[in-house]
């Protein structure tokens, strides 16, 4: 079994011997040494309350994209899932809940791209995902993917073995503008043509 590298971060040393503690006998984690930080494949950031402090440095992993953050706070409520989730962390875990085995469990999710937020925040977080959907993105013709409606349409189409001429027809669009929505795509997404693009839009689960 590969043991998931970690490292821990926290603002006292009391909470960062807690967690450390907890981590270091478990077989599934490898717990790092501050000057391996570079190396961790999750960070778990430990604050009390879901501060900007603490939204900094789940950025900062972020951003770097070498990590994924967990955080683990002493309090949580729903807008802190939203803004952590904005911020970046992959996983959320209550301070009071963070058993060593619920810690991994969270950890080596969170290394494979699994999020997981406490159960009874998710149903918030869900309310929240689908008001942004429906005021925000889609009178605005764009979903969560970062693709508007035609461009995944015009990809579909392409999926199904259409030609430029045929989408144009099929969506009544001048074939110019089919080749535009393409374009548009390809270069946003840093494709290289449109097989590459059918790919990515299976791949991510869009058609």
């Amino acid at each position: 079994m590969e043991r998931v590298e970690v490292w821990v971060s926290a603002r006292d040393p009391i909470s960062e011997a807690g967690v450390v503690s907890a981590l270091r006998p478990r077989p599934e984690v490898r717990v790092l040494r501050s000057d391996e930080a570079d190396e961790a494949r999750v960070v778990v950031v430990v604050t009390d309350s879901v501060d900007e402090d603490a939204l900094r440095t789940i950025r900062v992993v972020h951003r770097r994209g070498l990590s994924r953050p967990v955080l683990v706070a002493g309090t949580l409520d729903g807008s802190d899932v939203v803004t952590s989730v904005e911020a970046g962390a992959v996983g959320l875990v209550r301070r009071s809940e963070a058993t060593p085995d619920r810690l991994v469990q969270v950890i080596t999710g969170a290394a494979v791209g699994e999020g997981s937020v406490p159960p009874d925040l998710l149903g918030r977080l869900l309310d929240q995902v689908g008001t942004l959907q429906r005021q925000v993105l889609r009178p605005r013709g764009l979903t969560f993917t970062g693709l508007a409606t035609r461009e995944i349409e015009v990809l579909r189409l392409i999926a199904d073995g259409l030609d430029t001429a045929e989408i144009a027809q099929h969506l009544a669009y001048s074939e110019r503008t089919v080749k535009n929505v393409l374009h548009d795509v390809t270069t946003r997404l840093q494709l290289r043509n449109r097989s590459h693009a059918v790919a990515y839009a299976l791949r991510e689960g869009l058609i």
